[in-house]
């Protein structure tokens, strides 16, 4: 069912993206979806501040159901807010970075060895799919740094949230698409920054195959470098951009 809940949470992204059909999502989730997608791809600066008057004009819809969807934001670590001064975009600094890895890496792991228990032959199905889809994206990457783009951002997501509806705990499920998402944030950031590639088909790859596997330990072990690679890359596009000319 966890699974499932995911697949409706993206088709309703997909379809906040259709002009023809936003206007059938509640207004909140009109205003949810647009500023989770915005964040998430770094169209606001980390710690810019986020004035209610602007993003009705940006987004064409009233304060209420905007300031609904900054709560709602700020509850998922995407949004500050301001005591009495609204909100901010979650700043994106080293610190922020270590601290979500450290609580990636007790959620993420614990979720896979739970998936790998109890996943059937139907999750084994949605992990191969997801897999596919995610790998014939990376296969027309460009060589070197890439600005990653939505299409992969959702395919990536895709196959690590297939990886892990094996889980039979909703609670861990939750937890980890909020820190998914968060470090998806990061992962735009990294991407627009930094000077070096990572070769993550390979890592999936291998990630898919102890997983389908059931190797337990080599999995979570592949995972934890992975999560590992992902703040490593971040601090990497953080150092370039200080060292960058002003």
């Amino acid at each position: 069912m966890e699974f499932v809940r995911n697949i409706r949470f993206w088709h309703s992204r997909r379809m906040a993206q259709d002009s023809s059909v936003t206007e059938a999502l509640p207004l909140t989730e009109q205003a949810y979806l647009a500023l989770r997608r915005a964040l998430i791809r770094g169209d606001f600066e980390p710690g810019q501040r986020l004035r209610v008057d602007e993003l009705q004009r940006r987004l064409g819809l009233s304060s209420s159901p905007l300031r609904e969807a900054l709560s709602r934001l700020v509850q998922q670590g995407l949004v500050r807010a301001l005591e009495h001064r609204g909100f901010r975009v979650a700043p994106i600094n080293a610190d922020a970075v270590r601290d979500l890895t450290r609580v990636r890496l007790l959620v993420e792991t614990e979720t896979l060895r739970d998936a790998i228990a109890h996943g059937d032959d139907r999750w084994e199905g949605r992990v191969v799919a997801a897999h596919h889809s995610l790998a014939l994206v990376e296969k027309r990457l460009p060589e070197g740094p890439v600005a990653l783009d939505d299409d992969w951002s959702e395919r990536h997501r895709a196959l690590h949230m297939s990886i892990y509806s094996g889980c039979t705990s909703p609670l861990l499920l939750g937890l980890v698409e909020n820190l998914f998402d968060q470090a998806e944030r990061f992962r735009r950031f990294s991407a627009r920054h930094r000077q070096t590639d990572r070769h993550k088909n390979d890592e999936h790859q291998r990630i898919v195959d102890a997983v389908l596997g059931r190797k337990t330990d080599v999995a979570t072990e592949l995972l934890r470098r992975h999560i590992m690679g992902t703040e490593r890359s971040v601090l990497e596009g953080l150092q370039a951009m200080e060292e960058a000319p002003a």
